[in-house]
């Protein structure tokens, strides 16, 4: 294994830095993405819940029922 000298240690860590920052910066914005996506969809499923068709009224069915005869 190599030893590295003052320099390469800085430069190592100035990269390990740089990932990590592009990692970070990477999460934030998929969680935005997922985020927006989300609160979109939101949208999109309330609208077509409230544009949906109303309900029909309740209909009532009343029938009369004639007496039959019974036999003897």
């Amino acid at each position: 294994m190599t030893e590295l000298g003052p320099s390469g240690r800085r430069e190592r860590v100035r990269r390990d830095r740089r990932r990590a920052r592009r990692r970070r910066a990477g999460l934030v914005l998929g969680g935005l993405a997922v985020a927006v996506i989300v609160f979109f969809a939101g949208l999109a499923l309330g609208r077509a819940l409230e544009e949906g068709p109303e309900p029909a009224a309740p209909q009532t069915l009343v029938r009369t029922l004639e007496p039959g005869t019974l036999p003897p």
